[in-house]
């Protein structure tokens, strides 16, 4: 039979008859000697089918898990920084106001490691509120925090003061490797009225 739907149709010498172990007959390769075009029947089962999407899937989630970005908070993750999830790494928490900037690194369950600002760096009065100021403070912060053992952290910055950049280009400097950046500052809705714009 000729028929193109026929499973047993004209097989050429030439091409082979491979079984097809999951489904009801053999997987053949057909070609018709007359206009010399090739035709190749598939033998796919349920079996099959649900295969591939399992490995579809499983891949799919490989190259998920090998993302450079932070995973979404609920989902699982391969992606270790010291042998920790990412959940569990310490988190330096930044708070940068116009007159100081303060740093302390936490765990990741809260309890206080590390503690440092710039005035406790030696800085007085105005000099609080410079970048250098902060930059000095994060580099302290960090070399406390290497010296309990801490390479990679967190950072949440909060608050829009002249030193919010500066310390976490100290943190890197003293040795800490930065994984991530959040701005938790807060964003009022039209609550407090603002202080009056300086005269000047």
């Amino acid at each position: 039979s000729k028929n193109e739907n026929d499973h047993e149709g004209i097989v050429c010498q030439l091409l082979p008859t491979i079984p097809c172990s999951k489904s009801n007959g053999p997987f053949t390769l057909k070609c018709s000697c007359e206009s010399i075009g090739l035709q190749r029947t598939l033998c796919t089962s349920a079996v099959r089918r649900q295969e591939t999407a399992a490995s579809t899937t499983s891949s799919a989630k490989t190259s998920r898990d090998s993302s450079i970005f932070p995973p979404i908070i609920g989902e699982e993750s391969s992606l270790r920084w010291g042998g920790k999830k990412f959940e569990e790494l310490p988190i330096a928490h930044v708070k940068a106001t116009y007159n100081n900037t303060h740093i302390q690194l936490t765990e990741s369950t809260g309890q206080s490691m590390v503690r440092t600002s710039c005035g406790t760096e030696g800085f007085k009065n105005i000099k609080k509120s410079t970048p250098i100021a902060a930059q000095t403070a994060g580099i302290s912060a960090a070399a406390k925090a290497t010296a309990k053992g801490v390479k990679f952290v967190r950072v949440v910055v909060k608050g829009l003061g002249p030193g919010r950049l500066s310390a976490i280009k100290g943190l890197t400097m003293g040795g800490l490797e930065v994984i991530s950046i959040t701005d938790n500052t807060p964003v009022p809705h039209n609550g407090c009225r603002p202080r009056k714009a300086r005269r000047t």
